[in-house]
């Protein structure tokens, strides 16, 4: 059976699976291994390490023939040529994220490319919409990373967001197998992304020790931090993020310390492990190519045992 809908046409792609774009994280080695296996690999930039990110797409022209994005994570970029560095790196494909969608919307897509926004509310979804986006990625607070202050999750987000417009929707938060990714397109999307279960890939760059946490993490631990400030962050309960987890004066941001020294050190109490909930579901290292087979196999399983069940 084939996937065959409006993000597998926008995007070129065999499986509507994206992997997310985290920092330092979602470069060649990994995007490389997302696109072979017939999904989409993004490029980040919220490391905001240009230099390094236009080598690792050099690489990427090197690592794979298929289709890849780039996002741009608005609070965390401030280059004001951001755009034109995009539009230069030939790719078409980009989401945007962490800022207006107004800001660069028209630019990139005059340059022909396709923009997905990254939303956590409904009037960020509809304010999107408006600004002619062509698409949107829905993200629940039970994914990893940076957060809206006002949680909803993605039981909520995405079926509401999905009654109130018509753009093709991405589903972000919580999704690992495809059982849920069946439930989330019964919720109104047509793709969804994955991050903590591609940290956790093999080809994943961190380090072993963050890998195993996950794999060794129960379903309650991840910590939402900065309710009180922006933005919000969920992470992998250690030390640090626990000291920090009903903190209300101090910005959680503050704490971030050394994050390579985490990320490819492997000291877990050097920085803040930015991580979904769904790491309670994960329990193996697994390379990307069985990871996104597995999810699409699952997927029309789920798909065709409930037709036969409800028929």
């Amino acid at each position: 059976m084939q996937f065959k809908n409006r993000i597998t046409e926008m995007l070129g792609v065999e499986t509507p699976i994206v992997q997310a774009p985290m920092g330092w994280i979602a470069r060649s080695q990994l995007a490389s291994a997302v696109c072979n296996a017939g999904a989409l690999g993004i490029i980040e930039t919220s490391s905001g390490e240009l230099d390094a990110v236009r080598e690792e797409i050099t690489k990427m022209r090197d690592l794979t023939d298929r289709p890849f994005g780039v996002n741009i994570a608005q609070a965390f970029v401030r280059d004001p040529n951001i755009v034109q560095f995009v539009i230069d790196q030939g790719v078409k494909f980009v989401t945007t994220s962490a800022g207006n969608p107004e800001r660069f919307t028209e630019e990139l897509k005059s340059a022909g490319l396709t923009v997905f926004h990254v939303v956590p509310t409904l009037s960020a979804a509809i304010k999107a919409v408006e600004a002619g986006v062509d698409g949107l990625v829905v993200e629940g607070a039970e994914g990893g990373g940076f957060k809206n202050p006002k949680d909803v999750s993605t039981m909520v987000l995405l079926p509401l967001i999905r009654s109130q417009v018509d753009v093709p929707i991405i589903a972000a938060g919580g999704f690992v197998d495809g059982a849920s990714m069946a439930a989330a397109f019964a919720l109104g999307a047509e793709g969804i992304q994955m991050g903590t279960r591609m940290v956790s890939a093999a080809e994943s760059p961190v380090h072993e020790n963050w890998k195993n946490a996950i794999i060794n993490a129960k379903e309650t631990d991840t910590v939402f931090l900065n309710r009180a400030h922006s933005p919000a962050l969920r992470a992998l309960r250690t030390e640090k993020t626990t000291a920090l987890e009903f903190e209300v004066e101090k910005n959680a941001m503050t704490e971030f310390g050394t994050a390579l020294d985490l990320y490819f050190g492997g000291d877990m109490e050097a920085s803040i492990a930015l991580t979904g909930q769904v790491a309670g579901r994960i329990d193996s290292v697994r390379p990307v190519a069985e990871i996104i087979g597995e999810v699409r196999e699952q997927f029309f399983k789920v798909v065709q045992d409930l037709n036969r069940t409800y028929s």
